[in-house]
């Protein structure tokens, strides 16, 4: 018999009174409905059997993308990256770290994104995953989870009090004998890099693929402090098994090939805020992980969730995207880093009648306006979708496009979206070309 579980009923039921209490504290406080709380709390993604993904047009001449800003340069950094990579120069990898809310947990969008990439500019691996599903809907392409005997701490959550959640924002604990099977659709992957935390008595993480070792970790150390080991695989590859033995705090894994190409991190939580980054990781530990990772983008994409709390975008949540920006520029100051928007969000109103949440223009305009002041890039996923009445549309769309909870969009939606921003970023590689060719006869000129 399955025994009753407390800490998801305790998150829910706190959950719950933050709600009631901030509708007693703030008379001005728009709540959440029932149907929304559950939404967020509980969501899983509908089962939609999607059509094939149309061949995107390949970029030519630079088109203008009026709904992403560059702000004077902010995504040159990763521009270069994708040029030097799109040359095929050796070692040339562009590493994309996307943390989102609920509507990239099951690698949507992020999964389109990363195929459409690396099918234009080349394949350096999966990336960074979950050792582990945190919630039953977690998946991520290609790559197949199954695990046992692990404590699964989300930092949504946030008991684990000293923040130290990994880059994925999920730490896993040895229950006594705890395993992992990991098995790859892609077989080609080089290297795989382990990520835990190293920690006083720390116990043992041992790595093998089918009956073949691949290596043994001790985590122990004098405190407290991330761990990571990178393991040389040999193609083919088709399966990891990680275990544990004694007291073991694991992250993840991530797996990269040797080739030029593109990795895109998808690090999707579910009901995540602004404020899990920007206050519940641990800053050192988070920091730390993101360097590891030497990231050439790290897109910022939250909001879904804020904007149920109409009272709290207009006062606290500037506030917050502030200090999470502030804690990547310092983590990595050279890298390139882009704010998204949700797409949409709505209700139904009384006549049935479904409605874009007033509170989503209000917030995409402040994530539009930080985000030039901060210098960093910002992609308006939700004009370019299509502006307010988007979820209305898309739902009465054959096939459906999101779910009916006006939120989540369904596979289909999905790799709309996956294909827009795509179609931005190429653009904007397209303009950087543009700009470097102009600049270098002025250079020469001058010379």
């Amino acid at each position: 018999m399955r025994s009753f579980p407390v800490r998801p009923a305790l998150t829910i039921l706190s959950f719950v009174a933050l709600v009631a209490m901030a509708g007693w504290v703030r008379k001005d406080f728009r709540g959440l409905s029932p149907a929304l709380v559950a939404s967020v709390i509980d969501f899983r993604p509908a089962r939609v059997v999607a059509e094939p993904a149309p061949e995107p047009a390949r970029p030519g001449k630079f088109i203008p993308a009026p709904d992403l800003e560059d702000n004077l340069g902010a995504l040159d950094h990763f521009y270069e990256a994708l040029w030097r990579t799109e040359r095929k120069e050796p070692g040339a990898i562009t590493r994309i770290l996307h943390y989102g809310d609920s509507p990239t947990t099951a690698d949507l969008i992020t999964g389109d994104v990363r195929a459409l990439l690396q099918a234009r500019f080349g394949d350096s691996g999966h990336g960074f995953t979950l050792i582990a599903k945190p919630w039953a809907w977690y998946e991520h392409w290609g790559v197949r989870l199954s695990a046992s005997g692990w404590d699964i701490h989300p930092a949504t959550h946030h008991d684990l009090r000293d923040g130290m959640y990994g880059l994925g924002g999920v730490a896993f604990l040895n229950r006594g004998a705890a395993r992992s099977r990991i098995v790859l659709r892609d077989k080609g992957h080089t290297r795989v890099e382990v990520s835990f935390l190293r920690q006083p008595d720390g116990g043992e993480i041992i790595v093998s693929s089918g009956e073949l070792p691949v290596g043994r970790i001790d985590t122990s150390a004098d405190a407290k402090r991330p761990g990571f080991t990178v393991f040389e695989l040999h193609p083919p590859t088709g399966e990891l098994e990680i275990q544990a033995t004694g007291p073991v705090r694991a992250f993840g894994i991530a797996l990269e090939k040797e080739t030029p190409g593109v990795v895109y991190d998808s690090l999707g939580m579910n009901g995540a805020f602004t404020t899990v980054p920007a206050r519940i990781f641990n800053e050192k530990q988070w920091a730390e992980q993101l360097q590891r990772r030497k990231p050439d983008l790290v897109i910022l994409n939250y909001g879904t969730n804020e904007s149920g709390f109409a009272a709290y975008v207009g006062s606290w949540y500037e506030q917050e995207l502030r200090l999470a920006i502030g804690r990547l520029r310092a983590a990595l100051p050279g890298c390139s880093l882009l704010v998204m928007s949700p797409i949409d969000r709505a209700e139904r109103v009384a006549g049935g009648e479904i409605r874009t949440l007033a509170s989503i223009p209000r917030l995409v305009a402040i994530q539009e306006r930080v985000a030039r002041e901060t210098g960093c890039g910002f992609y308006n996923a939700f004009a370019a979708a299509g502006g307010e009445g988007t979820m209305a549309r898309w739902y009465e769309a054959r096939p459906r496009l999101v779910s009916a909870d006006f939120i989540h969009t369904t596979p289909a939606g999905a790799r709309q979206v996956g294909e827009l921003l795509f179609q931005r970023l190429c653009q904007g590689l397209n303009e950087y070309k543009f700009r470097r060719s102009t600049q270098r006869p002025a250079l020469a000129r001058r010379k």
